[in-house]
């Protein structure tokens, strides 16, 4: 290769890394969400859980109604009607909300969500949730979690 054709490649290569993007440098810095379930619990004959989504010192709470297995062949999908109840709070601190929600369940899982803001670093929130049905007593499934921001 001759000097003039090896110092053109050199050039043109530096003036390609310029004119590259610098994206990495001037990247938004972003914290991520983290999601922890307490464990699952059959009430009202359904898979219930509590779960809470955790960025930065905001925490949002949720409740989730899943079938608790596979139906069985032929058999019919239930439906119910349920009476759920979320509720949470940073622990020795103020309330994150309550809500009472009714909730047609029709086989497919469903979130009951509403609860949740800001709570201060080092804190732990407590989350409880409840379904109930006619026939059916409730009790709920909990939920502790640490808020580290």
């Amino acid at each position: 290769m001759s000097r003039i054709a090896l110092l053109a490649t050199a050039a043109a290569g530096l003036a390609l890394f310029g004119a590259a993007p610098a994206t990495a440098a001037h990247a938004p810095t972003t914290t991520a969400t983290t999601v922890t379930c307490g464990p699952s619990a059959l009430r009202v004959g359904l898979s219930t859980k509590v779960c809470a989504e955790v960025t930065g010192n905001s925490v949002q709470l949720y409740g989730q109604i899943s079938l608790a297995g596979p139906p069985s062949p032929g058999s019919t999908l239930p439906v119910k009607d349920l009476t759920t109840t979320l509720t949470g709070n940073a622990v020795g601190g103020t309330s994150l909300g309550h809500l009472v929600q009714p909730v047609r369940f029709q086989a497919a899982t469903t979130q009951v969500r509403g609860v949740g803001g800001t709570v201060p670093c080092g804190s732990t929130v407590h989350a409880e949730f409840t379904s109930s049905a006619l026939g059916y007593p409730s009790s709920p499934v909990t939920l502790d979690v640490p808020v580290t921001c």
